[in-house]
């Protein structure tokens, strides 16, 4: 019987293995439709992660995504059963990548607590259909029967005797062994999983430990003594051994025949069978005409799943961070007491051991970000399908090429960036990149190429959106932002730089006519805001008729920056020392006023804005004249500004909390992104450099 308080953990996992499924399908089905080659590793591959997910999603009671995985299942089991080469993959290509679209959809509505009640009809028809072809093109024989044809290039491990003779009546009694990968987590709800799938393929499954939900002791005894199974079948030694090696996580399988004395019984395990092992060389069973290129595959597959490796909850690791947070805040406040000033010599000891916990700080700290971490490569490949789909629509070549995809930032950025960066990169496709006919006048392959590129440049990740298409023309912007009213000044003062960045003002666009791709004039001044909410910026450069770089710049975390904290009055701020060029005291005769009345400073011949904080915020300070406090000079998105406060209190690492929503939604705040608690028990609050800029 189920056990209803463990539906949620068994939901948790179902949505996020099926999802990881799905990607890595995705891909596959990608690539396949890139070489035009559906080799039967690859044919195994998909047979196996579509078996997965029509098991899961049965025992989940999800019926229109068990139902469509059913029917994939079957044709790709036909395709593997009669080892068939398809000759034009193109129809599978497209109804694959629509079913997996179906699921997608369906796992988005379950994840977000809606009801999964798409329809899948005309899809499960499209597989029949296709399947019945082939069936009456390639002959029906021993698959229309439901034998399966056994594979001779890998042999089951303990196989006997009998395993090839004919089982034409009756059913044999078979005992079996699962181990899981080593930090898999779990144990007890994979298990529950992998009986519930066998249940629709196997007769009579008694299992150890009996209680898999409810017995708390459960996933130690799996951990320590496998998964151990006894049931009764029709089934061959080598369908059974395929069958449990369908099972996700699974290292090892022990697999051994009984006499048949009756109904299975989880009492009759030997010590040797248990203790027994045979490790899985991969995931799947290679075919004897794999591709080179599916067996590699299928070696990065085991070699993937044998890692290891420890699943955590996203949320965990927030309150991890959280706790980290707060224990960089206590050591400040610890090491920073306005209490110890003045002692001197005689707080030696202290001062050591005050020094050894900033060091343990620092390191708990670099750890715990670098868990936060994940590669951009899961962002990178989803631009896959986007570039495929929209050269068909838009009858473009378009080849995507991925560099430094294994570039690590915070989860929580990552989630903010993808959405931008996809955005942009159907904007390169449709703006930036020609058709082929015109790419051949000018010269260029009748492929369009766009790159995606990452790197580190200090604490910062740059990601590069770059195009070799027909780049940005000046006189075509400047025209679009006159007539939509969107200059600001003077078109002869303006920059190469600042026309580019027209394309991210609100209501900018350079097309004709509303597509389903653009025209609608909203979207780049989105991305832009998308990308300033997690403390980045955006520029673009361009060069006419030889394409585009669009430049993202974001920090590596949000959660805790290098700050340098100033005073002005009785406040405190603290300036992102990322943003910092330098500080300075001013002399009287670098002081200018421009025509409209506004401070500015004289800088080895440059002029800048200044910014004084106290009439911004409104504070109180008797600190006025500009000689007399510290102008620091910050950059962003290649403009600067001086701002002016009444001294530099110190540079500390500092913890970045939230504005309360009652202050964020202020617009008298605007330059403002969070706040912290400095080291003497005040707040400070953290400037945003850009929003500071804007304002000017």
């Amino acid at each position: 019987m189920t056990d209803y308080s463990s539906i949620d953990t068994l939901l948790e996992m179902f949505i996020f293995e099926t999802s990881t499924l799905l990607e890595q399908l995705e891909q596959t089905i990608l690539d396949c439709e890139q070489t035009k080659d559906y080799g039967l590793g690859v044919v195994n591959e998909i047979f196996r992660i579509m078996h997965t997910i029509k098991g899961s999603s049965t025992m989940m009671e999800f019926h229109n995504i068990s139902t469509l995985a059913h029917v994939t299942e079957d044709l790709f089991s036909f395709i593997r059963e009669r080892q068939l080469q398809l000759a034009d993959d193109s129809a599978v290509s497209e109804l694959m990548l629509g079913s997996i679209d179906f699921m997608k959809v369906e796992m988005l509505k379950i994840k977000n607590g809606d009801p999964a009640d798409g329809d899948a009809s005309f899809l499960i028809e499209q597989l029949r259909s296709l399947l019945a072809e082939m069936k009456k093109s390639h002959g029906t024989g021993n698959a229309a029967s439901g034998t399966t044809i056994s594979v001779p290039d890998r042999q089951s491990p303990m196989e006997p005797k009998e395993s090839g003779t004919s089982l034409e009546s009756g059913h044999f009694r078979y005992m079996a062994v699962l181990r899981y990968d080593e930090g898999c987590e779990m144990e007890n709800l994979r298990a529950y999983q992998a009986v519930m799938n066998l249940q629709s393929e196997l007769q009579s499954i008694a299992h150890v430990p009996e209680d898999l939900l409810e017995d708390e002791k459960a996933v130690a005894d799996i951990r320590r003594e496998g998964l151990r199974l006894s049931f009764q079948t029709d089934k061959t030694y080598d369908q059974i051994y395929q069958l449990l090696q369908q099972i996700s996580y699974v290292r090892s399988i022990v697999l051994e025949k009984q006499p048949d004395t009756g109904a299975p019984s989880v009492g009759e395990f030997t010590p040797e069978l248990v203790k027994e092992q045979h490790k899985l060389d991969s995931p799947v069973i290679p075919l004897r005409e794999a591709t080179p290129r599916a067996q590699e595959e299928t070696k990065r597959g085991a070699s993937s799943q044998q890692s290891n490796f420890i699943s955590v909850h996203i949320a965990k690791l927030d309150e991890l961070m959280d706790l980290v947070g707060e224990l960089v805040i206590a050591e400040a406040m610890v090491t920073q007491n306005p209490d110890l000033q003045g002692l001197g010599l005689e707080l030696e000891q202290f001062q050591k051991a005050s020094r050894h916990l900033r060091k343990i700080t620092t390191e708990m700290q670099d750890m715990v970000m670098s868990i936060r971490m994940i590669p951009l490569s899961g962002t990178f490949q989803r631009m896959h399908r986007i570039v495929r789909d929209m050269g068909k629509k838009l009858g473009k070549d378009v080849r995507l090429q991925l560099v430094g995809e294994d570039t690590e930032v915070d989860k929580n950025i990552i989630d903010h960036i993808a959405d931008p960066i996809m955005h942009m990169v159907r904007n390169a496709i449709d703006h930036g990149l020609e058709s082929g006919e015109e790419r051949i006048l000018r010269g260029k392959p009748a492929y369009g190429t766009l790159t995606l590129e990452a790197s580190h440049a200090g604490g910062e990740v740059l990601i590069r959106i770059r195009d070799d298409g027909r780049g940005l023309d000046k006189e075509k912007l400047l025209q679009r932002a006159r007539q939509n009213d969107l200059l600001v000044k003077n078109e002869s003062e303006m920059t190469d730089k600042e026309i580019y960045s027209l394309i991210f003002l609100p209501g900018f666009s350079t097309k004709d006519q509303i597509t389903e791709f653009s025209g609608r004039g909203v979207g780049m001044d989105v991305v832009t805001k998308n990308i300033e909410s997690v403390g980045g910026v955006v520029t673009v450069d361009s060069a006419l008729h030889e394409g585009t770089v669009i430049t993202i710049r974001i920090p590596l975390t949000m959660a805790i920056i290098d700050g340098m904290n100033v005073r002005v009055g009785e406040s405190r701020y603290t300036l992102p020392t990322t943003a910092i060029k330098e500080s300075f005291r001013p002399e009287a005769g670098d002081i200018i006023t421009d025509p409209d009345g506004g401070e500015m400073i004289m800088v080895r011949g440059q002029c800048y804005s200044i910014e004084r904080l106290h009439r911004r915020f409104g504070v109180q300070t008797d600190v006025t004249r500009l000689t007399q406090g510290i102008l620091i000079m910050v950059e962003q998105n290649d403009r600067q500004i001086c701002i002016f406060a009444d001294e530099l209190i110190g540079q500390q690492q500092v913890v970045v909390k939230a504005l309360p929503p009652y202050i964020h939604n202020l617009t008298s705040i605007a330059g403002v992104s969070g706040c912290t608690l400095l080291g003497d028990g005040s707040i400070s609050l953290i400037l945003d450099v850009q929003g500071l800029l804007n304002g000017k």
